[in-house]
């Protein structure tokens, strides 16, 4: 249930920022696409702080798992920045810079707080989780994406979907989200966004057929 309910979020993710692009007319809507913001809600490092407070371990899912991070000010700025050049209907990519090693991550915080990494704090592997990738793909590439006035932000060039053909697509999947069928809501999504390609998960199989 858990894992059908994530899909369920995945999925409301996807038909939102379809469908707010479908309704683009007298309301300008822009949407913004970047990765993980440092001390954010749901940010690796508050977790890491409770954890090297209570004298480990810490924990990561993998040594070698990298992410992308920006600060929230960043984040704001960029935001607000994109929202004052969008046309409507755009969607800006912003250059997050070179991914960071959260093992690192952690044991530079431990050191932080004046301890040892693996002496005085343990660091632990729990290893990937389903559907976890160990690299994230580039945001922003010369393929994916128009260059703007701001270095920091690009627009992304990709296909939108017609206000009657995202209609269509969120009945097939309210249908589906009914029915419980996971592997065909999944498959659902990968129609809608082709580039959704799963990863360390039960679902990779979709993708192979779709590529045969």
């Amino acid at each position: 249930m858990t894992v059908f309910k994530t899909r369920v979020t995945q999925y409301l993710a996807f038909s939102c920022k379809d469908y707010i692009q479908s309704r683009n007319n007298k309301t300008k809507f822009v949407t913004t696409r970047f990765g993980n913001v440092l001390g954010s809600n749901g940010s690796v490092v508050p977790i890491f702080r409770k954890q090297i407070e209570a004298g480990g371990p810490v924990t990561v899912t993998h040594k070698d798992i990298t992410r992308y991070f920006m600060t929230i000010p960043e984040a704001c700025n960029l935001v607000m920045e994109a929202g004052a050049m969008g046309n409507g209907a755009d969607i800006f990519v912003f250059d997050m810079g070179n991914p960071i090693k959260i093992y690192n991550m952690a044991k530079k915080m431990i050191r932080l707080y004046g301890f040892e990494p693996e002496v005085d704090i343990k660091i632990i592997e729990t290893g990937l989780r389903p559907g976890e990738k160990l690299y994230e793909e580039p945001l922003a590439t010369k393929e994916n994406t128009l260059l703007t006035h701001h270095p920091k932000i690009m627009r992304a060039n990709v296909s939108t979907l017609s206000f009657t053909e995202v209609s269509h697509y969120i009945d097939e999947l309210s249908e589906l989200i009914v029915e419980a069928d996971e592997y065909a809501l999944v498959a659902k999504m990968k129609q809608m966004v082709p580039e959704f390609i799963s990863n360390n998960s039960i679902y990779e199989k979709l993708d192979k057929k779709v590529l045969k």
